[in-house]
């Protein structure tokens, strides 16, 4: 007769390795710790009742017991790992973090310092333009002879080279301010139709200094007869 207490016995210490397994899988060595006792009582006792039964279910139990521990080390190497893993997460995300502050941080201070600049070049633009502006008015006036013929014909063509030199600084201010402009979007051109042809010998002209003091000859080669270009004339120059 198959006794029933002891079968019910070794269901429940089935069971409960089995959610000792599970439930306890991070401290190693606590299913053999609490269950090898018992499991070793129940085989001792099935073994002196010489029970078929209870000798099937007590070499269940030694057989569930090492493979119960084995599932105990693999989940909490599995634990382990997702630990490892949650832990490395986080530190990418903290770097994230503080890569994104610094990120903010230099572009804030990039702004400023576009802000800086922008209002200086406005301050030495406006600093500049004044004595420019002098000097291009008496220099038109000295080299039409508005008030007065100049006995020396030199004078007035370096009336002329004063009149040029200074309206093409008063040009790369201009341009200077086109940069600080076109860097905050708020550049519009001024289309119209123009003549290329001037605008390329105009430049030509202002090369020419730079190009007989590094020893370069400029050589000019186009068409006489262009047509009318529709285009922004300064930016072209640029």
């Amino acid at each position: 007769q198959v006794d029933q207490f002891q079968l019910i016995k070794a269901v429940v210490l089935l069971l409960a390795m089995a959610a000792t397994a599970i439930t306890a899988s991070s401290l190693r060595g606590a299913l053999l710790a609490t269950f090898a006792v018992p499991v070793a009582a129940y085989a001792y006792a099935g073994a002196r009742q010489w029970m078929p039964v209870e000798l099937i279910m007590a070499g269940l139990l030694i057989v569930s017991l090492p493979f119960f521990a084995y599932v105990a080390r693999h989940l909490n190497r599995s634990s382990l790992m997702l630990l490892s893993f949650r832990s490395e997460k986080d530190a990418l995300i903290a770097e994230l973090d503080t890569a994104k502050s610094m990120s903010d941080e230099a572009r804030r201070r990039a702004e400023d310092a576009n802000l800086a600049k922008s209002r200086f070049l406005a301050s030495m633009s406006h600093e500049l333009r004044t004595p420019l502006n002098a000097i291009l008015g008496f220099s038109e006036v000295m080299a039409n002879e508005v008030l007065g013929p100049m006995s020396n014909p030199t004078y007035r063509d370096y009336a002329r080279d004063i009149h040029d030199s200074g309206q093409h600084l008063l040009d790369l201010i201009n341009e200077i301010l086109d940069l600080s402009r076109i860097e905050a979007g708020r550049y519009q051109l001024n289309e119209e139709p123009m003549m290329l042809l001037s605008v390329v010998e105009d430049c030509c002209h202002m090369m020419e200094l730079k190009a007989r003091n590094k020893d370069i000859r400029i050589v000019q080669d186009f068409e006489r007869a262009l047509p009318r270009l529709f285009a922004d004339e300064r930016a072209v120059r640029q």
